[in-house]
């Protein structure tokens, strides 16, 4: 189990509540589609993924993306059990999707960096070792049913 302090319990709760989710999720989905292509191979059914520009502007990409957030947030409410709390997220993506669990970190390197860049000097090196930690939990619960 992951102890949180005070401060970190407040700082992603800041962060939260900063969050657009339609640009920071579709910026941040997008990205790694972009940045990572092999990553594409889940998302057939999204349509035109061929270049950057297509990426970026898929409404596909960008619901997905939101909808990523979303589920960030059920972590972000339930920090202390995040790994009950994707259980049933961690067999769908494991045994129906069969997605590899390295790609939940790429996404979650992916979106601290496009946070970082909204949030600007406002996400000091104390607020990102927070928000890493915080992704570092979820992708380990999310990774729990491969191992």
């Amino acid at each position: 189990m992951v102890e949180w302090t005070d401060v970190e319990r407040a700082t992603i709760q800041d962060i939260f509540s900063r969050i657009d989710y339609d640009f920071v999720g579709a910026k941040s989905l997008a990205r790694c589609l972009v940045v990572y292509p092999w990553t594409q191979r889940y998302f057939g059914n999204f349509g035109n993924l061929y270049n950057a520009e297509a990426i970026m502007a898929n409404p596909m990409v960008a619901a997905h993306g939101r909808t990523i957030l979303h589920g960030l947030d059920r972590a972000y409410k339930n920090m202390d059990d995040i790994k009950n709390t994707y259980a049933e997220l961690s067999v769908l993506h494991s045994e129906k999707l069969h997605v590899d669990p390295d790609n939940f970190r790429l996404f979650s390197d992916c979106l601290t960096i496009v946070l970082a860049s909204q949030m600007g000097t406002d996400f000091t090196a104390d607020v990102q070792a927070t928000f890493q930690k915080f992704l570092a939990v979820v992708v380990s619960s999310l990774g729990r049913q491969y191992h």
